[in-house]
């Protein structure tokens, strides 16, 4: 069973509940916590392909991935983003993780009035540098940021942002496919010019 990352209805309702659990517990600061929290256990299994194996393989007993989600996790994250694992585990819902953590941050902008920006880099970004872009995006979107940083190994370099269903491509690859279109629409009349301008001189 693949993993599941665009929200639907059931990663809705798993969202609206753990939302609301977590702020009744400690009110905005734990749901971006639990929200931070999701989505880096949602990076483990775009950076460790065997660990998103343990989350989709139906080889995988409940059980068995139930002691290995306490093994990795427990005194790493908080007891409720643990619990929010076990709970998807037990339904047989792990590997809706993705779409879940997604539909949380669509209920914390609903809610909260922020919005969330995935940050997809080459290399893993600096504190700093997310900090920074973060303060750009918040002033640019007139809205309060939250930023999600993610790798891409495929990069060669550069940034793409995902604002909901936009993708904004600053990666390196997009300007050299851009730079590569123009010289290959451009170049070809200028080579010709020139050609033209030394057989008549």
């Amino acid at each position: 069973m693949p993993l599941i990352t665009e929200p639907n209805n059931t990663a809705r309702v798993y969202a609206r509940t753990f939302f609301d659990i977590a702020f009744a517990q400690g009110g905005r600061d734990a749901v971006e916590s639990l929200t931070s929290q999701l989505h880096e256990v949602v990076e483990l299994t775009r950076s460790i392909p065997k660990f998103g194996e343990l989350l989709s393989h139906p080889t995988v007993t409940a059980e068995e991935r139930s002691k290995s989600l306490d093994r990795i996790f427990k005194g790493r994250v908080s007891d409720l983003t643990l619990r929010c694992l076990q709970v998807l585990n037990e339904k047989d819902r792990i590997n809706a993780l993705p779409a879940v953590a997604a539909a949380i941050d669509e209920v914390a902008q609903e809610k909260f009035g922020k919005i969330e920006v995935d940050v997809f880099t080459a290399q893993p970004a600096q504190a700093s540098e997310l900090e920074s872009l973060r303060s750009r995006l918040s002033q640019s979107l007139g809205k309060d940021v939250v930023v999600h940083p993610y790798t891409d190994p495929k990069m060669i370099g550069g940034v793409k942002l995902k604002i909901g269903d936009r993708l904004v491509d600053a990666s390196l690859e997009s300007r050299l496919r851009r730079l590569r279109d123009k010289v290959s629409t451009n170049g070809g009349a200028a080579l010709r010019a020139r050609i033209s301008k030394t057989l008549e001189g």
